[in-house]
């Protein structure tokens, strides 16, 4: 039954068939040809049953199979692998359909090839998922039929595989190993001079050509009769904390991923190169009330364990509640960390609820906000006036952006750094404002 249910008649077979339906139909006008049109209807039959002899004398006669990551990076390009073989002694026609997950919403992706006999082929094709979560394939379809192509018969493989959708961890791996090979400047981060040193002691050494005459230590040089200096080194095991704001203010799309998903990526890179760079990374998610708290550290699973965090993160878009980011940092962060604060405000009115609790965390910790443009805004702005109305929809725009630059201004005058950036550059614009902090040693 199931070798029945996978034969099907093609088009051509069906062409062929009106074609004498219509013969037959002039051989009732004209009975002459009524012989001559039998002829072709048991060629036709013929020929047919030849077809579906061809495509099952071999049970197996198309081995097909899909190759997938065993996950796949959120809001990157994913390669996808089909591997085809022929075991027919003959050339082969496909027609192969991929069933993709219904979260990319696709219903057009056929590819047409032809094998020769024990040809193998392999097909790449991309996908860019733009949620977190798990992802269900279908089965891998594959239509083949003979040169005669009257009838076709299907193939089924791969059936029912399911891959999660985990935050870029294709942007982090690049972000890593330009780092190791010190390319960063070719993905647009800026070569940061180190100001000065840390002053994370180490030890007391004797003088050798080229220390730094401001390192002498007099009381040991007067001890050991010798010239001695202090040794340092740059401060190691600093925290860097990733708050994810994930409240409703994260909800806007950009490219076909919200903003909270964006930071959801910015945080796995930055606490990745955190951890390079030998500093402690840490994770807090909050809205309405404070969900993940992941503490910072550099322990050799503390990746896979941020990486995890941020898998698993999901969200109502309810109000944010600062006061309870507060709270928690308050209690729960004894030392003096880097808070990189991803968030979104529009307007000097939303920014004035949050305010109060975004001073008090700058007094014991280095806070950095970080929110977005609105790039529809941005495009509005840069466009043209054509006519009145756009003209006023051109003022207000500025009127929003010019906010957005007061909010930068305001947050500074109380010691609290800001970035405002495009979501496609928040990644970059992220670790260069790490970079810069770290080498300016003020953390």
């Amino acid at each position: 039954m199931k070798g029945i249910l996978s034969l099907y008649f093609s088009q051509r077979f069906f062409n062929l068939l009106w074609l004498l339906c219509i013969l037959f139909v002039l051989a009732y006008l004209l009975p002459i040809l009524f012989p001559t049109i039998l002829f072709l209807l048991y060629g036709f039959i013929i020929f047919s049953l030849v077809d579906i002899i061809l495509l099952y004398r071999i049970r197996q006669g198309i081995f097909g199979t899909r190759s997938t990551p065993d996950k796949l990076s959120n809001g990157d390009e994913n390669p996808i692998t089909i591997h085809l073989e022929n075991f027919y002694p003959y050339k082969i026609t496909l027609k192969v359909i991929d069933e993709l997950p219904h979260q990319f919403q696709r219903r057009d992706l056929v590819m047409m090839l032809d094998l020769s006999p024990g040809e193998v082929k392999y097909i790449e094709y991309e996908l860019r998922p733009t949620k977190r979560g798990e992802y269900n394939f279908g089965a891998l379809n594959v239509f083949a039929r003979t040169q005669l192509g009257l009838c076709t018969r299907k193939f089924r493989f791969s059936q029912g595989k399911t891959v999660p959708v985990y935050p870029s961890y294709l942007q982090m791996r690049k972000y890593e190993l330009m780092a190791i090979s010190n390319n960063l400047t070719e993905l647009g981060i800026k070569k940061i001079r180190r100001i000065g040193h840390n002053m994370e002691f180490e030890q007391i050494k004797e003088y050798v050509q080229g220390d730094d005459f401001r390192t002498i230590n007099w009381k040991a040089t007067a001890r050991k009769a010798a010239l001695m200096v202090n040794n340092y080194q740059d401060e190691k095991s600093q925290q860097v904390y990733s708050l994810i704001d994930k409240g409703r203010v994260m909800q806007m799309p950009f490219n076909g991923l919200s903003l909270l998903d964006y930071a959801i990526n910015a945080s796995l890179v930055i606490s990745n190169i955190a951890i390079k760079k030998e500093d402690k990374a840490g994770l807090i998610t909050f809205q309405h009330r404070v969900g993940t708290v992941l503490p910072a550290s550099k322990r050799n699973n503390q990746m896979f364990l941020i990486q995890e965090a941020l898998y698993n993160q999901k969200t109502a878009f309810k109000e944010t509640d600062f006061s309870r980011l507060f709270s928690l940092v308050r209690n729960k962060l004894n030392h003096r960390s880097l808070l990189l604060l991803f968030t979104n405000f529009e307007s000097r009115v939303s920014l004035d609820r949050q305010l109060p609790f975004l001073i008090s965390l700058a007094k014991n910790h280095l806070v950095v906000l970080i929110f977005f443009e609105n790039t529809e805004m941005s495009s509005l702005i840069e466009d043209r006036a054509s006519s009145l109305r756009t003209m006023y929809h051109k003022a207000i725009a500025e009127k929003f952006a010019f906010e957005k630059k007061l909010i930068v201004r305001e947050l500074a005058s109380y010691g609290i750094h800001c970035i405002l950036t495009s979501p496609q550059d928040l990644t970059v614009n992220t670790i260069n404002k790490y970079l810069e902090l770290k080498a300016r040693g003020v953390f």
